[in-house]
């Protein structure tokens, strides 16, 4: 044995060739959830002229891809939410409270689909509906009794409406005026990503360019009277969910993001004079790895975007600042109890990932809106992350892995190439009017829906590992008494209001659409008067016109 030499490869094509080609795989093929091929080990040699003072940098400095705060978690950890929101604004406001107890650190409201759609729940489009996926909001009172003995100068606020976001908006700041809370004072943020909803979701009013106006006037409203506040969550969390990949994901929400920051500059605003407040909204899906490298991408690419496209001199402005949710999509309704597993790992990679708000899915998702144990047990799991793993004493931890640095590369060289084809369209509204997003999406669904049914890609407990008996566990039920009370008090709130006022605001709403001025300081003045979240959706209807799916797939 003394005079056996050991051998070691000089390169990796070498080791490939002389060590690794013998060996047998358990797959033909080894790809990423985003149909990504799985090298068997990254080297150097991978990442060819990277540049870690260029590519990297540090924490806090462009081009941010380690992180956006210079400290981090080591200075503070990121904020905690749990997406609560069902039957009356009482039952979710003891949810909310049940979760600030627990620690939770900011509060993410989910509403009822009418909301979502612009009707009041005394409406005939609303019945059956009202309260069952989220809380139902039609006036100021709801809005006054969904924070009830919550301090909105304390508590920071998200929430997740889109068509009708300028109206719910407009309650939460009624409601702090009405408290003597000064809007400058209000931290939160506010989804209001429509471009999203053409591409993804499918919960709309009216047309895309209305509907962009109307995201616009409340970034340029928050900008001037709300500085705290986030205008818009440009959102690919609903992209993803939908079936698109990691890197369509990161495209189309980049590019949503330009758009809105195009059209706000149309308007005259300096560019860093709104920047540093929008902020994104990202899936988190089971991919480890693409998702930590997914989100390292994000940053640098939003940082040279909007310091070479834009010149923006501010680096509040090139700052990505990302809340991030885990997949709704990954989870299952076989064997609920796994998804616990899933969720913690998802979570983990977010961390990695250097998000600055998480929300943790409960287990019981797929089955019913959470109970209030599956809601803890989620908040837990960040907990633990936060407290006992560790990996929030060193910032970036996985910075520098030959891996995760040539995933992060290929990333933005693939999503920079998807904004590139969007250019050409001449933006995000045109390639969304054309529906070029739509299709490319429908297409990676499809794909993987495919690569389910042939167990390529395994689901746990769905595909492989079923179980004949399965283990049940508790869901949550709404009351439909809920929906009938929530009727009667909008029929009561509508017929005790001052109909003068209430008339003459419903105009004051109609000719800033009509004129094409911001609605915001309208809007706030007429939802203190009575005007209510349906009937402000009736004017948008009227003034830009009911947009109906084009189904161009």
């Amino acid at each position: 044995m003394s005079g056996t030499k050991i051998r070691r490869s000089v390169n990796e094509a070498e080791w490939h060739e002389s060590t690794y080609r013998s060996q047998k795989e358990r797959k033909d093929k080894f790809l990423s959830i985003s149909f990504r091929p799985q090298p068997p080990v990254v080297t150097a040699e991978s990442l060819g002229e990277f540049d870690p003072t260029d590519k990297l940098g540090f924490p806090g400095e462009y081009p941010f891809t380690r992180g956006v705060q210079p400290s981090m978690y080591r200075g503070r950890h990121w904020t905690m939410r749990q997406f609560a929101g069902f039957g009356s604004p009482e039952d979710t406001n003891r949810r909310f409270k049940y979760l600030l107890e627990h620690g939770q650190t900011g509060l993410s409201t989910a509403f009822d689909m009418p909301s979502l759609m612009g009707y009041d729940p005394d409406h005939h489009k609303s019945r059956g509906e009202v309260g069952r996926e989220g809380v139902s909001m039609a006036t100021i009172d709801d809005m006054e009794r969904l924070f009830s003995g919550i301090d909105q100068s304390v508590v920071t606020t998200s929430m997740t409406i889109n068509c009708s976001a300028t109206v719910a908006l407009a309650m939460y700041f009624a409601v702090a005026k009405r408290r003597g809370i000064p809007f400058d004072k209000i931290g939160g943020t506010i989804q209001n990503d429509m471009l999203k909803e053409f591409i993804a979701q499918k919960e709309w009013i009216c047309p895309p360019k209305p509907s962009v106006k109307l995201v616009c006037d409340v970034i340029e409203f928050c900008a001037k009277e709300a500085p705290k506040f986030n205008p818009v969550s440009i959102s690919g969390y609903h992209i993803r969910e939908a079936g698109a990949t990691a890197v369509q994901e990161l495209a189309f929400t980049l590019a949503d993001g330009l758009a809105y920051v195009d059209h706000c500059i149309e308007r005259g605003m300096p560019v860093d004079s709104f920047a540093p407040r929008l902020s994104f909204f990202f899936d988190v899906h089971n991919d480890f790895f693409e998702e930590i490298a997914k989100f390292r991408a994000a940053r640098r690419i939003w940082a040279t975007l909007m310091k070479e496209r834009y010149g923006a001199k501010s680096e509040k402005s090139m700052m990505l600042r990302t809340h991030a949710q885990t997949a709704g999509v990954s989870l299952t309704a076989q064997q609920p109890v796994n998804n616990v597993a899933r969720v913690a790992l998802q979570a983990l990679a977010a961390v990695l990932g250097g998000v600055q708000s998480l929300h943790t899915n409960s287990m019981d998702e797929t089955l019913s809106l959470p109970t209030e144990e599956a809601a803890k047990v989620a908040l837990r799991t960040q907990q633990i992350i936060a407290e006992e793993s560790g990996v929030t004493n060193v910032i970036d931890p996985l910075g520098g892995s030959y891996y995760v640095e040539k995933l992060t590369n290929d990333i933005e060289r693939e999503a920079m190439e998807y904004i590139h084809k969007i250019d050409e369209y001449g933006g995000m509204l045109r390639a969304v009017e054309a529906g070029y997003p739509q299709k490319e999406i429908a297409e990676a669904s499809y794909q993987f829906q495919l690569r389910v049914e042939r167990k390529e890609e395994i689901l746990v407990g769905v595909n492989k590992y079923e179980d004949e008996d399965e283990q049940q566990i508790p869901i949550l039920h709404v009351d439909y008494e809920a929906e009938k009370n929530q009727v009667e008090r909008t029929k009561e709130f509508k017929e005790r209001r001052d109909k003068t006022k209430w008339k003459q605001a419903l105009e004051s709403i109609r000719k800033a659409c009509t004129e094409g001025r911001n609605v915001m300081e309208p809007l706030i003045s007429g939802v203190e008067v009575g005007v209510t979240l349906g009937e402000v959706s009736d004017i948008y209807r009227e003034v830009f016109g009911a947009y109906k799916d084009p189904g161009m797939l």
